[in-house]
């Protein structure tokens, strides 16, 4: 990696920051998927916390250009020289401050694509709960149309029983249906209340603020497998981890190097107090570390032992990325058909069973059973309409976090 990369990467998340913050849209405007990713970037805690390690791993920089301090001695004794002073001043040998800062400086790189990687994974659970939430609330739409539905197909029934054309059983199944739906409607509004806190918890809003998601469930682009399995491979954000740590430890095996190169203690002396023989008088030392004890070659082999583990794991996660993101594609595609397919087709059509089967009965051409089972019938093919939904998004979820890149 190029020194020049480090800051440029640093003023890039800066300018996404303050990009951010500058499309944050106003409070009571119908949020958009692109909207709340923007505020994510902006004012999501978790991410607020990763930005501040930044200022911690430029303290460290600071701490590794920090120098050996001298040292001063004062010895009185009681034979000539009776007085002598002395200052040592240590010398790091083998280029060890060099790489010290070396290893420094690869760990804010480090750091930096560790925040572009929490940034990555927060607007990959922005877009799972954006989602989430719209589907719950299309869901308790549809759950308040079937309780309705169910409203009058009780009405239904009354009339009939108290015009002597249908039995009294007829009424009590459709009050239990009625109950059924009103029972799942205290569900699904629970199910929107859970789902707005976790979407307001990554947005930094607070836990009850209200908002109108404005994208439709089908909002994707095209994806074409063999663009973004590269794309994943040069920008996945685990991967670009990996590879710091990696830069950083090659310069951690040399730094681990370098302490094997004994320090030299060069010290000067001066003595008062000889007399008659001489006044002041001067001695020169030169002391080296000898590493007889340790020698550093454990540190070199866990170093380098390390850095073989990192590039290993490398390897294995280039593999499962790829194939993660080859498989999500393809399920994205087949999920999107699906839904559309619900959408357009499967849908209209249960409306439109649903509607005759109503009509038929009040014409008290059907019994109570036939209209309950299309009632049945309807809510089963809606609500597996939003269960495929929910997948389809997920899976662009993960997709996103796999490629490390906002998805076009």
């Amino acid at each position: 990696m190029c020194h020049g990369a480090g800051p440029f990467l640093a003023g890039a998340l800066a300018w996404v920051f303050l990009t951010s913050v500058g499309q944050a849209q106003t409070p009571g405007a119908p949020l958009t998927l692109g909207g709340a990713l923007d505020r994510a970037v902006a004012a999501n805690p978790a991410i607020g916390a990763a930005r501040l390690r930044q200022g911690i791993a430029l303290a460290g920089v600071n701490v590794a250009r920090e120098r050996l301090n001298p040292e001063a001695r004062v010895e009185i004794e009681r034979e000539t020289p009776t007085r002598s002073y002395g200052f040592a001043l240590p010398v790091e040998m083998g280029g060890k401050r060099s790489r010290r800062i070396a290893v420094s400086e690869a760990a804010v790189r480090t750091n930096e694509a560790e925040l572009a990687q929490i940034i990555v994974e927060v607007r990959s659970n922005v877009r799972r709960a954006y989602f989430n939430a719209a589907i719950a609330e299309a869901r308790l739409a549809l759950v308040n149309e079937l309780q309705q539905f169910a409203t009058r197909a009780r009405s239904a029934a009354q009339q009939r029983f108290e015009a002597g054309s249908a039995p009294r059983l007829e009424v009590l199944q459709a009050q239990l249906a009625l109950a059924q739906t009103q029972n799942e409607a205290t569900g699904a509004r629970a199910a929107v209340g859970a789902a707005g806190l976790q979407l307001n918890a990554l947005l930094g809003l607070p836990l009850d603020a209200p908002m109108t998601l404005s994208t439709p469930l089908d909002d994707a682009p095209g994806l074409v497998s063999v663009t973004l399995i590269e794309r994943a491979q040069a920008s996945n954000p685990e991967l670009v981890v990996l590879d710091r740590r990696i830069e950083e430890q090659i310069l951690r095996v040399a730094l681990a190097r370098a302490m094997r190169t004994p320090d030299l203690i060069p010290e000067a002396t001066l003595t008062r107090g000889a007399e008659p023989e001489f006044t002041t008088g001067w001695r020169a030392a030169l002391g080296v570390t000898l590493p007889l004890l340790t020698s550093h070659r454990a540190g070199v082999l866990l170093e380098e032992s390390t850095l073989a583990q990192l590039r290993r794991e490398r390897d294995a996660t280039v593999a499962r990325i790829t194939g993660e993101v080859a498989a999500a594609v393809a399920q994205v595609d087949a999920q999107r058909q699906q839904y559309l397919r619900y959408r357009d087709e499967i849908l209209p059509q249960a409306l439109e069973v649903e509607s005759l089967a109503e009509d038929s009965y009040r014409l008290g051409q059907t019994g109570i059973a036939a209209l309950l089972q299309a009632l049945q019938a309807s809510r089963d093919v809606r609500l597996q309409s939003l269960q495929v939904a929910s997948q389809f998004q997920g899976t662009l979820a993960d997709l996103e976090r796999s490629i490390g890149t906002p998805i076009p």
